[in-house]
């Protein structure tokens, strides 16, 4: 069951390629722990508003907002615990980590307010990443939540999501900062000559001296070295943590199951916790559902005549070869990740897009064996 994966475990990061589930998952998981008693918050990364529509928000923010108990007592859940969702804004966790590390207000506003910085804070390699752990971390240490359920990009972008703090790290101990912040010998040269008549035209052109902003911005973030590479650490440990736990989710199609063997792997990499595998959307027999095609037809031949009987019988295969496909890339699954009994959740009818969906979902993870 996944109440036995989840025992002890503040954090659990969902993972996997897209299209698997992974929103609903995390909804359904953080719902079930609402509902036994936990105070919790579900963060996604997603643009997409399925986690608001499925929760019967309007809409979700950079910050948690609960889902009222009333919503849910129309569903037949009684909320013993609370349940909090947003949806992250990484330029904004961006901004307001800058505002936390920051020694002074001057040097905030420097950063903040700078034109250059509006455009590097998304383009720096694992920026948006690195917010998102950072919000994960922020939250972690607010203390108000039980638990924190995260639902992470798809499992290659969730990569970034774990490399995200050595590789802000590098970018801001790396020697192309160092020369901005220390211009000399050759970087002085090239400042005070081709790049000062670029900026110059440019400055007569547009008005802007983007050369000051340049020198503003570098030399303030200079400043807020030290407590960068202090929060990447911090956010590496709690990522680590025996009470943090990776769920990787992924369905018995091709792709997804070799992201999910490659995101395994990845994770012992790097030492991460792998908490168990859940295997969405798969085709299982049901009772009868086994039986000979040719038997089919031939016992429906008489009330549904032959060529109904034959397209029946036809159906009758296809599903059979589909659970067999499923059931070998779910094998593959165990081996790969040595999970001998991942939670299989079978291809339900229609997509989620409410709670009653998310309560169906939850059963099936609760319930599966595990």
């Amino acid at each position: 069951m996944i109440a036995e994966r989840l025992a002890g475990k503040r954090i659990c990061v969902v993972a996997g390629s897209g299209g698997v589930g992974k929103t609903t998952a995390s909804a359904a998981l953080a719902l079930g722990l609402a509902a036994s008693g936990k105070r919790v918050a579900v963060v996604t990364i997603d643009p997409a508003r399925r986690l608001a529509e499925a929760l019967g928000l309007e809409e979700l923010g950079n910050e948690p907002r609960m889902v009222e108990p009333v919503l849910l007592r129309g569903h037949g859940v009684e909320m013993r615990g609370e349940l909090w969702a947003m949806m992250l804004d990484p330029k904004a966790t961006f901004d307001d980590l800058i505002a936390r590390l920051a020694p002074d207000e001057r040097t905030r506003d420097d950063v903040l307010g700078n034109r250059i910085y509006a455009h590097l804070s998304s383009a720096i390699a694992g920026a948006q990443e690195f917010s998102a752990v950072a919000k994960l971390y922020e939250l972690s240490r607010d203390g108000r939540y039980d638990a924190i359920v995260l639902d992470t990009p798809p499992s290659r972008n969730a990569l970034d999501f774990l490399d995200a703090p050595d590789r802000l790290t590098d970018f801001f101990d790396g020697r192309a900062l160092k020369l901005f912040l220390v211009p000399t010998g050759i970087a002085a040269r090239f400042m005070g000559a081709g790049t000062a008549v670029v900026f110059g035209i440019l400055k007569k052109l547009t008005g802007v001296n983007l050369l000051d902003d340049v020198s503003v911005l570098f030399r303030a973030m200079g400043t807020l070295i030290e407590g960068f590479r202090d929060r990447a650490a911090a956010v590496k440990a709690l990522l680590a943590d025996p009470a943090t736990t990776f769920l990787i989710v992924a369905s018995p199609e091709r792709e997804p199951v070799a992201e999910a063997i490659f995101f395994h792997q990845k994770l012992h990499e790097a030492g991460m916790p792998f908490g168990g595998l859940i295997v969405n959307r798969a085709t299982l027999l049901g009772t009868g559902e086994d039986a000979d095609p040719d038997a089919i037809r031939a016992a429906l031949r008489d009330s549904l005549g032959d060529a109904l009987a034959a397209k029946v019988a036809l159906g009758a295969r296809d599903l059979q070869l589909l659970a067999t496909r499923n059931a070998v890339a779910i094998e593959r699954l165990k081996t790969a990740l040595e999970e001998p009994e991942p939670i299989v959740v079978p291809r339900l009818d229609g997509e989620i897009q409410d709670i009653e969906g998310l309560l169906v979902l939850y059963r099936h993870l609760a319930a599966a064996n595990g």
